[in-house]
């Protein structure tokens, strides 16, 4: 599903003394299929963005537009709902989300509140829960005896129970150690592709949009400072550092060894299997010269 943000603005308060302007001028197309990165500071816009992407808010002026809906901020808006079901969003923590108490109940919960019948909906837990890699044993457990990584992947089986379109991840490893971070970000890469989903990441992590994005578009100050595919985006790292945002390790290596060795890669390197590449290319060239 093609979602499209078509010169948004949004104001946090209008008409109080506390309005505040949170995004201004924003446009980006998200083609069905995507896994499209938002990177930038805190405060540059980012989680507004995300609240815009299943209709959550409004656009102050400009239109989003989900599929074949419209969402502006000058009519009364009709079947959000129908918006919410097909854009699912893992919010930061999520297993704060959890209230049922089943970890079968707390997946169903979504899908028959939006008219899924009962029998239905836990075929889609049963489903659900394997594709996290979770156990169908656990459906009977409280989701509240779960270890905290059971808990979070319990909860994205809930969003995934949904069957969206679309997945929106708001920082979906905080919290976790360097291993829980791969597995899950992983996970979701091989859910995006197996399941053909448009995947929007909102993340500070440099390596996880370098390494798992098609696009990345960084916010600065409510509005869109650089757009591209990530070798676009970290083959000029100073503007980026300008911005105090950093570039992901493989990237700060490798101008490391080009400085150290006065040599020029033939190509900005955004993941190890890369960068080892060009590092045999020198090598090999090197070896023929001498």
């Amino acid at each position: 599903m093609d979602i499209s943000l078509q010169q948004v603005e949004y104001r946090y308060q209008v008409n109080s003394p506390f309005e505040h302007l949170a995004l201004e001028d924003v446009s980006i197309d998200i083609p069905s299929g995507t896994y499209l990165a938002i990177i930038g500071h805190t405060g540059s816009g980012k989680s507004t963005i995300l609240q815009h992407l299943n209709a959550i808010l409004k656009p102050t002026k400009g239109k989003v537009i989900i599929g074949d809906q419209e969402v502006t901020n000058a009519k009364k808006q009709k079947n959000l709902k129908s918006i919410r079901k097909k854009v699912g969003i893992v919010f930061q923590f999520p297993e704060h989300q959890l209230f049922e108490e089943t970890v079968e109940k707390d997946i169903c919960f979504g899908p028959m509140n939006f008219g899924v019948s009962e029998s239905e909906a836990k075929r889609r837990a049963r489903e659900a829960i394997l594709q996290v890699g979770l156990s169908e044993e656990i459906l009977a457990k409280s989701p509240f005896d779960l270890s905290g990584g059971q808990m979070r992947r319990v909860a994205i089986a809930g969003v995934l129970a949904m069957e969206p379109d679309v997945i929106v991840l708001d920082e979906p490893t905080a919290g976790l150690d360097p291993r829980g971070r791969k597995e899950i970000m992983d996970m979701f890469y091989r859910l995006h592709k197996d399941r053909n989903l448009s995947t929007i990441l909102v993340t500070h992590s440099m390596e996880d949009a370098a390494l798992y994005a098609d696009q990345i578009v960084v916010m600065h100050q409510g509005k869109v400072f650089k757009k591209g595919s990530p070798r676009e985006i970290f083959q000029s790292p100073v503007g980026l550092m300008e911005l105090g945002l950093d570039v992901p390790e493989v990237v700060r290596f490798q101008n490391k060894l080009e400085d150290t060795f006065h040599v020029k890669f033939s190509k900005t390197c955004v993941t190890l299997e890369e960068l080892t590449e060009e590092i045999h290319r020198l090598f090999k060239k090197v070896g023929e010269l001498t």
